[in-house]
């Protein structure tokens, strides 16, 4: 791989790396025809992002793998080192010209060479692991709630949140109104908590088709990282999302760059939700085997490399909309569920409810379909929370 990026779109590439920064401890890049992908994902597997710059985002691309039988090499690298060349963005756009990035499988390095102003040139060479590709699986056509708006709007809606605001909740009012408030636990004593509620106008935003009183909890600051990109690249943001505790999707389209971010949501047992029919894409149904705790039901998929060689396309990003079939179990399995609902899910989202976007389906070389057996990733604590 060899990609070349010059004037104003080094900054670019810095701010996306920043955004990732936000989110997980590794970077993932993945260079096909369609473009440079930079990925990631959290350590409790309930956020995931991606960038996928466009060929013309480069003044050259060339991503490699040409030659017949021979696959696109995929990598990752500590987010933290990458990060580090990228650190002043400020810096950047006054004295780098021109910005090479350059990947060795044989060397087994990574390098990123700017070229500032008076001739000099900084290499950083980065190490970095071979891994199968990331990517998590959803439609937004299935989503039964959608808004765009500049993400200037957005941006200072959150403004008045305090920074270490963990969750906010988003919903639809009446009138086409939405609100932002922060998210207070059900235990939390109503006297001694501070509510923030703001309300924007269905003027506010350039779409609004969402279902009347439907809400979800996500986490802020992966949220916020994504609004500071794009507020700073002038970019719309759309919103989908579905029911609580199915993942909300957050993207950003322009004709050089495609960004997605997807978070899980708080789940809500009080109130019984039924997965609604979204533009007339109607929702599988429940799968066959087993499931002893619903988070296995909103699962993405870790792809492997072995997918290409069969059809030599990726599949279609459909996100498993189901929901589990009710299983047989003894009363002592009920009661070992009802234990373990109580646990933490470790790393962001901190509260219980969160369901995690696990990332342990991995497709087998013979085919799109998911392995037998479902790997977790992120098991619940059993400490005090």
């Amino acid at each position: 791989m060899k990609c070349i990026v010059t004037g104003g779109n080094i900054k670019v590439l810095g701010r996306a790396v920043h955004s990732l920064s936000r989110i997980g401890d590794e970077l993932y890049l993945e260079p096909t025809e369609s473009g440079l992908s930079l990925r990631t994902v959290n350590s409790s597997r309930s956020a995931f992002a991606s960038f996928l710059f466009a060929p013309l985002f480069f003044q050259r691309y060339e991503p490699g793998g040409r030659q017949p039988h021979r696959e696109l090499f995929r990598c990752k690298v500590l987010m933290k080192s990458f990060l580090g060349v990228f650190r002043s963005l400020p810096s950047l756009e006054k004295t780098v010209g021109k910005c090479l990035l350059l990947l060795k499988p044989q060397a087994s390095r990574l390098v990123v060479q700017l070229h500032c102003k008076y001739g000099v040139t900084k290499t950083h060479n980065l190490a970095f692991q071979e891994c199968e590709r990331l990517q998590a699986v959803f439609d937004t056509q299935r989503c039964a709630s959608s808004l765009r708006a500049p993400a200037r709007v957005l941006a200072e809606a959150v403004v008045h949140f305090p920074p270490t605001l963990a969750e906010v909740t988003l919903g639809a009012g009446p009138g086409g109104k939405i609100s932002l408030r922060n998210y207070v636990e059900d235990e939390a004593e109503p006297s001694k908590t501070m509510v923030t509620e703001l309300w924007l106008g269905e003027d506010e935003f350039q779409r609004v088709a969402v279902t009347p009183g439907s809400r979800i909890t996500f986490c802020l600051k992966e949220f916020r990282g994504l609004l500071t990109f794009a507020e700073a690249s002038n970019l719309p943001l759309t919103i989908h999302y579905d029911v609580p505790g199915r993942p909300v999707v957050f993207t950003l389209d322009d004709t050089v760059l495609e960004v997605h971010l997807v978070l899980a949501t708080l789940s809500d047992p009080e109130r019984s939700w039924q997965p609604p029919t979204a533009n007339g894409v109607s929702h599988p149904p429940a799968p066959t085997d087993d499931f002893a705790d619903d988070l296995e039901s909103y699962m993405a998929a870790m792809e492997t490399s072995g997918y290409e060689g069969g059809s030599g396309a990726p599949p279609s990003p459909t996100f498993p909309l189901r929901t589990p079939r009710p299983a047989e179990s003894d009363p002592k399995e009920e009661e070992e569920d009802d234990d373990e609902e109580e646990g933490v899910v470790p790393g962001t989202p901190p509260h219980k409810k969160f369901r995690s976007l696990f990332f342990g389906s991995v497709l087998t070389p013979g085919g799109p379909g998911p392995a037998p057996t479902q790997e977790v990733l992120a098991e619940d604590s059993d400490g005090e929370y």
